[in-house]
């Protein structure tokens, strides 16, 4: 897992069939510079710091198996 801050969404009129109904989140990992997009399994929104699952891990979650993804958003870390 790898924590990081939602910067927006992508929009998608076409997807594959296992993306249909997720909503598409761009997040930069901390201390990186490359935006991934990921599913959004928990409701975040613009400007919160989230824990995403990458890889194989992130089609381990029962709402994920089978969708086309390399990334999904887990979880919203807490504010310090």
């Amino acid at each position: 897992m790898q924590r990081g801050r939602v910067t927006g969404s992508t929009v998608a009129t076409q997807k594959a069939d296992g993306l249909s109904g997720f909503k598409l989140l761009n997040v930069l990992p901390d201390g990186g510079s490359v935006e991934v997009v990921a599913v959004d399994l928990v409701g975040a929104g613009e400007g919160d710091t989230v824990l995403v699952a990458l890889g194989s891990a992130a089609r381990e979650i029962e709402q994920t198996r089978g969708v086309p993804t390399d990334a999904a958003v887990v979880a919203i870390v807490d504010p310090s």
